[in-house]
């Protein structure tokens, strides 16, 4: 593991951006959009518990309705300046956009009111989107939810409340087929290409080519290294590819709890649509579970107990199936599929974490995954057939 696990959640550049600047460019902006209103921007600001990709920033806005001054409280998603070492070689806000689109005018899964897409990278150093903010609670990932605060506070009947409520949530979003997501989205009906705009690939499947663009992205992201814990793990991929990967559906991408705002213990909002796309459904359920898994280790760690109850995978199964969602098969695949991603995701960002300064480089490639012993560990299981 690379470094001390608390203060590698403590400290998190997320960008170079000055938030007085975003303020006056947004007050600017919104002014073009809504030039009879008198829109006025009291402040922006950046969350502090969740989200290391896509700059969020919360804003406080005012404008006239009706012959009233109306308070607004907003989000909004920004790509991230390419100076600031992003997670992702590309972020595609208008597919994030659409994503939020379809799924509010096509199922009962909730998500936040899309008031505008601005494409010119010039206003805010890239493109973005403003959405409503919505009230609530997010499980925070600092400190972890598994190691303090309002879930692991909360009583083992509610916690499995929350717990079920994302996962019918997730089947929810999985009712949406891929042929309609990708005409929405924007990408040809029949390419079926994985997220962010992939080019396909001659005759893969939905599944080959979601995991041909995550061999790209470690292309992309290791620079002259090589990690040959995750170089094992798609060669574990490989060999034990699923025998049944069933149809390709809308995508989250990234499917967890820390993505989600409730009200109490019932979803009011899904976010954090960057990672969307289309594939089969056991590229989410696998998701949702392993990244329990991944807060639940950091719990364990530190020697506390954390949740080792939530999100079981004979549980997560049982509450998808009963949402009328289709079990994946090869569950073991997609959680080993999730965890490989997730170690691209975190080694990206401890470059990140470096470039500002709130990081340390490490000698040893894998030592930029932490949670290495939990992928060598899977990849290392031999999955029941």
């Amino acid at each position: 593991m690379g470094g001390d696990v608390a203060n590698d959640h403590e400290t998190v550049t997320r960008s170079s951006r000055s938030p007085g600047q975003l303020q006056t460019r947004l007050q600017e902006w919104l002014g073009s959009q809504m030039p009879d209103r008198n829109p006025v921007v009291h402040g922006v600001r950046s969350p502090d518990a969740n989200g290391m990709s896509s700059e969020t920033l919360l804003v406080d806005a005012e404008w006239d309705h009706d012959g009233d001054r109306r308070p607004h409280a907003l989000v909004a998603r920004v790509a991230p300046d390419t100076s600031d070492i992003p997670v992702f070689p590309t972020y595609d806000l208008t597919r994030q956009y659409r994503a939020m689109q379809l799924v509010g005018q096509h199922t009962d899964v909730p998500v936040p009111r899309v008031r505008w897409l601005e494409e010119d990278p010039e206003v805010l150093g890239g493109e973005f989107f403003v959405m409503d903010r919505v009230d609530g609670r997010v499980p925070p990932d600092v400190m972890p939810y598994t190691m303090e605060g309002w879930l692991l506070d909360a009583s083992p009947d509610d916690r499995r409340r929350l717990q079920d409520a994302s996962v019918v949530a997730l089947a929810g979003i999985h009712r949406i087929p891929a042929e309609l997501a990708n005409r929405h989205l924007g990408t040809p009906d029949d390419t079926a290409a994985g997220w962010a705009g992939t080019p396909p690939g001659p005759a893969q499947s939905p599944l080959r080519q979601h995991l041909a663009w995550w061999s790209s992205y470690y292309e992309w992201m290791r620079q002259d290294r090589r990690l040959p814990l995750v170089e094992e793990a798609f060669a574990w991929l490989d060999t034990h590819w699923p025998s049944n990967e069933g149809p390709a559906v809308l995508s989250w991408g990234d499917a967890r709890i820390g993505n989600i705002i409730y009200d109490g213990f019932t979803p009011v909002a899904t976010l954090d649509w960057e990672m969307v796309g289309t594939a089969p459904a056991g590229v989410d359920v696998g998701w949702m579970i392993f990244l329990h898994t991944f807060f639940q280790d950091i719990a364990e760690q530190f020697e506390l107990h954390g949740l080792p109850d939530m999100f079981q995978s004979d549980d997560v199964l049982a509450t998808y199936a009963a949402a009328g969602g289709t079990p994946p098969d090869d569950l073991h695949f997609h959680v080993v599929y999730a965890a490989l991603r997730h170690a691209l995701v975190m080694a990206r960002v401890h470059d990140r974490r470096v470039h500002f300064g709130d990081a340390a480089a490490v000698d040893d490639p894998d030592d930029a995954i932490m949670h290495k012993a939990r992928l060598a560990q899977l990849v290392a299981t031999r999955p029941d057939r």
